[in-house]
């Protein structure tokens, strides 16, 4: 054994290439089997003299590491060339990956958007959690209205003087717009609201709106109605005719309930229309003077409407969803069938 001979055999490992793992096990064999060319040195490593062994067994030990390192290297690059790379045929027809869809709630609500914003509508959005100002008094609710009771609105402090709740509809949205901004206005407040409802086919404590506000001197309720008309024709085809019904909004006055032909029957009667030919979809009405003043606007000086459809209800209507439920679960199956729309 000498230095020359250690020197030598480092050189050839370090200069070693394998082209398969069966090359980097014959190294291996070859360099630390029992019959190996390092193990060999190791055996003669105990005829040396005593004063040349410390010498001798650093570099032998450091010559058995860089051997074991090599293998190490060698087989992990191409095991990681196999796994990734050799094993692929370029001929196969490739994977399939299943796109993801759109969710119909989130279809439905820019097409919403997508038509008013046609008709000169801005989108304006606000916070879920509000305070009972911008949710009930602002928009005219008395202290003793009904929606104020704990079994319709969730409080989050429902003991403090200034509760704070989780917004029952987006109104907030149309009160905070009134108050930083000066007329005229006209805005679309899309949003999350929530109800403390028991859940079951038609209902739920989580509901999707889009409220329309639109403020301006010399507004009429004829201007109501045709912008109601001219979305609906948008949204449910050219022929779709609309009903007004009067009803009461604690923010409106006068108020109505509006309905649509039924797309299904042609609104002759079926099912879906429970034979009466009319589907409900939205409740609008002109702005009462009471909000305007609440919110510094002049009611003297401007007039406005406002109306609020729920998304799912518009959703359920145009693709004939008959359970509210279907929106919430995230079942594939229901899913996967909106695949295609736009």
């Amino acid at each position: 054994m000498n230095k020359i001979d250690i020197e030598n055999l480092r050189k050839k490992i370090e200069e070693y290439k394998a082209e398969k793992l069966a090359d980097v096990e014959e190294l291996r064999v070859k360099l630390l089997g029992k019959k190996g060319e390092i193990t060999k040195l190791f055996e003669e490593f105990r005829e040396i003299l005593p004063e040349q062994k410390r010498e001798f067994g650093k570099h032998l030990n450091e010559l058995k590491t860089i051997a074991a390192e090599k293998i190490e290297q060698l087989r992990g690059e191409l095991v990681d060339f196999v796994e990734g790379g050799d094993k692929t045929d370029l001929t196969l027809p490739g994977d399939f990956h299943n796109l993801g869809t759109r969710h119909p709630i989130s279809i439905v609500r820019e097409e919403i958007l997508d038509i008013f914003s046609k008709f000169g509508y801005a989108v304006a959005e606000g916070p879920e959690i509000e305070d009972d100002w911008h949710v009930f008094t602002a928009l005219n609710f008395p202290p003793e209205h009904p929606a104020r009771d704990m079994q319709d609105t969730f409080f989050i402090n429902p003991d403090a003087s200034d509760p704070i709740i989780l917004r029952t509809h987006t109104s907030s949205v149309q009160v905070r717009t009134m108050e930083r901004q000066k007329p005229p206005i006209r805005v679309v407040c899309p949003g999350r609201v929530f109800r403390n409802e028991a859940i079951s086919a038609r209902a739920h404590c989580i509901f999707h709106q889009v409220e329309g506000l639109y403020i301006d001197k010399n507004v009429s309720f004829a201007d109501l109605k045709q912008a109601i008309l001219l979305f609906v024709q948008q949204m449910f085809g050219p022929d779709t005719k609309i009903r007004m019904r009067p009803s009461y909004f604690p923010f409106t006055e006068p108020s109505t309930e509006v309905d649509i032909s039924c797309n299904i029957c042609g609104g002759k009667g079926c099912n879906i229309c429970k034979g009466t030919g009319w589907l409900e979809i939205m409740g609008a009405g002109m702005v009462d003077p009471n909000v305007l003043e609440a919110s510094g606007i002049d009611s003297k000086e401007y007039s406005g409407f406002a109306f609020g459809m729920g998304i799912e209800r518009i959703a359920m209507l145009k693709w004939l969803v008959n359970d509210l439920r279907h929106y919430f679960e995230n079942d594939t199956r229901f899913l996967w069938q909106f695949h295609s729309v736009v």
